[in-house]
């Protein structure tokens, strides 16, 4: 990014008037994001085109403080990491689980909201006060998710079966038709479902533990450090629990990840957190 071109400038000053030109050519070039579109409230359709939602203003505010613009296209869940290992992409806006598993091939910023998964359902449906209460139910969830990582993972121990759907709207909409018992899906996500729909309530939640954190490619360390120290500063203005609450409607607590700033960078306890204390840089 920026820092990094800079850096490199004032190694040689000979080349220094070559690296400004190319330092504002980079800082002009808009970074190229992407979010499923059917995500609602953290990503959905615009009328008229384009998407909003509370990811779309997180990473325009985001981009707004890297001095850059920034380009958000809707996408399906599944084809959000391999586009941006092939470069489709600078990084992903899309709120994306971190875990152990993508901590090995991903690089993060640090959590920006916790993440548990909660049941969505008919108000007809009984509600689940246990996990054993889905024997014989069937869960609908979206296609490369978190979600359906812990359906197929749990599935043969509670005894419930699961279909996997495009877009997560496509998953609500098979609990609407009786195709599907229960959604599963993250918990600002469900809440939202049911505001916008009163045939459907919301039942178990899941605690994980996790969070939802930027993901950047391995090899873009500079990308990854510079969005992080942003979204440190986005914390520490209020400005992250500012849009959970325009969206979500709660405020966020002093232990939620759209409150508490991480003293490294990443999220601590995963592979690629770098624990070196940072005092964010804000303008």
């Amino acid at each position: 990014m920026k820092s990094t071109i800079v850096s490199l400038c004032l190694r040689a000053v000979p080349a220094a008037l070559v690296c400004v030109g190319a330092t504002t050519a980079n800082a002009q070039a808009p970074l190229r994001s992407a979010v499923d579109a059917t995500f609602a409230p953290h990503a959905m359709a615009k009328l008229g085109g384009g998407v909003q939602g509370f990811n779309v203003d997180l990473g325009e505010e985001l981009a707004k403080r890297l001095g850059r613009k920034i380009e958000i296209e809707g996408a399906e869940f599944s084809g959000l990491v391999p586009g941006l290992n092939s470069r489709r992409y600078d990084f992903l806006v899309a709120p994306v689980t971190v875990t152990p598993e993508r901590a090995k091939s991903l690089l993060f910023t640090e959590g920006y909201l916790d993440t548990d998964y909660t049941f969505l359902g008919t108000k007809a449906a009984p509600a689940i006060v246990k996990l054993e209460d889905l024997k014989g139910k069937t869960v609908a969830v979206n296609k490369g998710s978190n979600y359906e990582g812990w359906a197929r993972e749990n599935a043969d121990k509670y005894g419930f079966k699961f279909d996997v759907y495009g877009g997560n709207a496509d998953a609500v909409q098979a609990v609407q038709s009786g195709r599907a018992d229960y959604n599963l899906a993250g918990t600002t996500v469900v809440a939202w479902a049911a505001k916008q729909n009163p045939s459907l309530k919301t039942s178990y939640t899941i605690k994980t533990g996790l969070v939802w954190a930027l993901p950047f490619r391995m090899d873009d360390k500079a990308g990854r450090d510079a969005a992080s120290n942003a979204l440190k500063c986005m914390k520490k203005d209020g400005t992250v629990a500012k849009l959970a609450v325009k969206w979500f409607g709660f405020q966020p607590g002093a232990d939620d990840a759209a409150v508490k700033i991480a003293p490294g960078t990443g999220v601590p306890g995963t592979e690629g957190y770098d624990p070196t204390p940072v005092t964010p840089k804000c303008a």
